[in-house]
């Protein structure tokens, strides 16, 4: 138990990700409770502050996915700017920090059973059982999951009974990294269902080579706005080929994968930049060079100015 603030922040950095955290009632000094376990490479954690706060800012750079269970009390989570989802007692609720921002409010009572998970980690588990890495149609997407007498709910109960009767085994021995790999094939199935995804379709095991040679030109070289020329060549295939075979395996264009992966990379350096950089300066370097047009695609895309997130 705590109440130094920066006592609890040394150790939700180590045991989650760098973020920011700031009470939201009457309460300044918090009452913290902090447990954490390890399954395989997964930290389960049962955290409460102890008094309402809002928390927001999660590092990307830390590569994690978090879900978070409410045992106690509510949360109140936003999926963007105006749009929020509550989870009480038997809630769950998933969020990848690596590909997306994410805020969410506690009331005074709550506890929290959570799961963070190495984003790498579920992209292994995909590989492995799918056959495929989902795009950020599936990372980007933030929702509830489980809830009262689901089989998510069961399966925390089941990882708590685990951790209860050998608390240090299942860091590391076999039993372990099974539990592991339950969990999250579990997850993404849940994760994956209601974000429209179906992990089991045979059209997602069988995207051709092209589309993933591409997918990662774009990603690599976002900043500098290939030509979708250059993209076809890097696959090894033509333009209209290269387009075809994204409508067909991905259900969007090139360009439209290479869109968001600049929306994406501008708002990483809006939020991490401080007062260091302007925002013209981040979008110029991400190839914009109408900051009307791109404050208005940002705008559409997170629902705040560029401005916003960069005094955030």
């Amino acid at each position: 138990m705590s109440d130094d603030w920066d006592e609890i922040k040394d150790w939700s950095t180590k045991v989650y990700m760098p973020y920011k955290v700031s009470p939201t009632g009457s309460f300044d000094r918090p009452i913290s409770t902090m447990h954490s376990a390890k399954i395989g490479r997964i930290t389960v954690t049962r955290f409460a502050y102890g008094i309402p706060v809002n928390i927001k800012d999660w590092s990307q750079d830390a590569g994690n996915a978090v879900v978070l269970t409410t045992i106690g009390g509510t949360a109140r989570h936003w999926v963007d700017q105006e749009n929020a989802v509550e989870t009480g007692v038997g809630g769950s609720f998933v969020v990848d920090c690596s590909r997306t921002d994410y805020n969410v409010d506690f009331d005074p009572e709550h506890l929290q059973l959570n799961l963070t998970i190495p984003h790498a980690v579920l992209e292994q588990v995909c590989k492995d059982w799918f056959g495929f890495v989902p795009g950020d149609a599936l990372w980007q997407h933030k929702c509830r999951i489980g809830g009262e007498n689901s089989s998510w709910l069961a399966l925390m109960h089941y990882v708590v009974a685990c951790l209860t009767e050998a608390p240090d085994r299942l860091a590391h021995d076999r039993a372990g990294r099974h539990l592991e790999q339950t969990i999250c094939i579990h997850l993404l199935n849940e994760w994956a269902a209601r974000a429209g995804q179906g992990l089991d379709n045979p059209v997602n095991s069988l995207a051709p080579r092209t589309v993933r040679l591409a997918e990662q030109y774009m990603t690599d070289n976002a900043p500098h706005l290939p030509l979708m020329s250059d993209v076809a060549a890097a696959a090894g295939t033509s333009i209209r080929s290269l387009t075809a075979a994204f409508r067909k395996f991905r259900n969007y264009t090139p360009s439209d994968y290479l869109r968001e992966q600049r929306l994406q990379g501008v708002r990483r350096d809006l939020l991490q930049s401080g007062a260091a950089q302007t925002v013209s300066q981040i979008a110029y370097r991400w190839g914009y060079i109408s900051l009307g047009e791109f404050a208005k695609a940002y705008k559409a895309r997170f629902g705040e100015l560029p401005s916003d997130s960069l005094r955030r």
